[in-house]
């Protein structure tokens, strides 16, 4: 544990648990002594990260699935295919 330094953090409590229980930001120094930057600010933004965080990262990739018709055609194709191939050659 680092003595005297002290940092300003923001933990940011999730209203869902499967995901995560919170989500803990430290705000740079420079922020704070900056003019026009309110508290309120600070946490929206937080809470921003956090939610994109979750849209961009945390959901399953869907992969697009064909019809299973695709795939009664096809192997009714090849199933002809290999009939009339067999039926040339012998």
């Amino acid at each position: 544990m680092v003595k005297g330094v002290t940092r300003r953090v923001i933990v940011i409590k999730s209203p869902d648990r499967r995901l995560f229980d919170e989500a803990i930001f430290i705000v740079r120094e420079d922020v704070l002594n900056e003019t026009g930057v309110t508290p309120g600010d600070i946490i929206k933004e937080a809470q921003d990260v956090a939610d994109n965080y979750i849209r961009n990262n945390l959901r399953p990739k869907r992969i697009k699935k064909l019809p299973s018709t695709v795939f009664v055609i096809a192997g009714a194709m090849f199933t002809g295919l290999v009939w009339f191939l067999s039926w040339l050659f012998l």
